[in-house]
């Protein structure tokens, strides 16, 4: 393991993620960020030459369609299922004094 990480490193994090870790957790958690570290050092041993960026694995297209109006304005029939209607909208009754 090439990465080591301090006691103040693990102290920082965890008042950064508001985590109260005892010995034990500290300990373990200095090994397991060391492995990521690793891991990380590892994948930027990699050959990318050649392969392009990209944020998702596959092919994102724009699945947006245009807003048109198909229905038209029926609010005269919704009305006409209404109890109560005033000035073009549902009446209800009061709720709040």
């Amino acid at each position: 393991m090439a990465n080591k990480i301090s006691d103040e490193v693990i102290d920082y994090v965890s008042i950064l993620a508001k985590l109260e870790l005892s010995e034990e957790e500290k300990e373990q958690a200095k090994s397991d960020m060391g492995s990521m570290l690793d891991y990380i050092d590892k994948l930027n041993e990699l050959d990318t030459d050649g392969v392009e960026p990209m944020s998702h694995v596959f092919p994102v297209t724009n699945v947006f369609r245009d807003d048109v109006v198909t229905n038209g304005d029926n609010s005269a029939e919704t009305l006409a299922n209404a109890p109560a209607e005033k000035e073009g909208s549902f009446q209800v009754p009061k709720t709040v004094d």
